[in-house]
């Protein structure tokens, strides 16, 4: 089928061929690279507002506890500024207060916790006994669907390292009474050194920075198939001109060469290989006319 073409069509069709290899291939590549930084972009997110809650913690712990803490023995109301957990999540709600964070989720999640606030889904129950399962595990990150969208979120075990963080959380009787008296003493117990007894987990949302992603993808490849349909006219408009037309020209002139007109030349000035094939026309046709020359004299 190839072979009744067209010179002009054959290059048309590898030109077509060559477009949609560079297009196809371009745009894998680009929305591999467009995909991963958009993951990179919001896990960023994420471990940058996990440093952020956990300075929180750290400050709570280091400062803010000593200084609290013997009020929680006398005091009949319970201090919770002096739970490092508790302040994390009210500067993170603050946070939050902004329009544009209010998708941002932090969570501690315990299966046992004091404040039923803190109790885990299913969910965040199930990451908690990943960590169980696995004390090798350090960090969990992955996708997941919420009614607000996909978010990416990174989560990390909540393990106890210091006896004294245990005093209110051992049995009720060792608890201070301010603390039972504002929670109870159903929850919140039980809980051991060195045992994940629950799960940080902070929730980012991505749907708008994959969107953007794709956005770019789109613009860019837009670009990409206007640049290559316009250097693909280009490249057909100068082969028609610089090659295919030239080669029409001596076919014309073949053709009337081969019906007896010797007056038709192959005028070709340029030195390219196409220039020195009407060259050699012109030898063989002032050849073809002195031995037909010969041949009348001869007769």
């Amino acid at each position: 089928m190839l072979e009744n073409l067209k010179i002009g069509t054959k290059f048309n069709l590898l030109l077509i061929l060559v477009f949609l290899i560079s297009i196809f291939g371009s745009g894998a590549a680009l929305s591999r690279v467009l995909q991963q930084r958009a993951q990179n972009e919001v896990t960023s997110q994420a471990l940058i507002l996990m440093e952020m809650v956990n300075s929180v913690r750290n400050y709570t712990q280091d400062r803010i506890n000593p200084l609290l803490s013997p009020r929680v023995e006398t005091d009949s109301t319970f201090i919770p500024e002096t739970i490092p957990s508790f302040s994390a999540i009210e500067v993170f709600n603050n946070f939050r207060k902004k329009p544009e964070y209010k998708n941002f989720r932090y969570k501690d999640a315990f299966l046992n916790p004091t404040n039923l606030r803190d109790k885990a889904d299913n969910f965040e129950a199930e990451l908690v006994q990943n960590f169980r399962k696995d004390s090798k595990t350090k960090e969990i990150s992955d996708f997941r669907n919420l009614p607000e969208g996909q978010v990416f979120y990174i989560a990390r075990p909540l393990i106890i390292t210091q006896q004294s963080c245990l005093r209110c959380h051992s049995t009720p009787e060792q608890a201070p009474k301010s603390q039972l008296a504002t929670y109870g003493s159903q929850n919140g117990f039980g809980w051991k050194l060195n045992e994940p007894l629950g799960a940080q987990i902070i929730s980012v949302p991505s749907e708008e920075v994959f969107a953007n992603a794709k956005s770019t993808w789109s613009l860019i490849m837009g670009l990409l198939i206007a640049i290559f349909a316009i250097v693909i006219f280009l490249i057909n408009f100068l082969i028609k001109k610089a090659v295919i037309q030239r080669i029409k020209n001596i076919e014309k002139i073949a053709q009337k060469v081969s019906t007896g007109d010797m007056s038709a030349d192959f005028d070709e000035t340029s030195n390219d290989e196409i220039g020195g094939l009407a060259a050699a026309f012109n030898r063989m046709k002032s050849s073809l006319k002195i031995a037909m020359d010969m041949l009348n004299q001869q007769g």
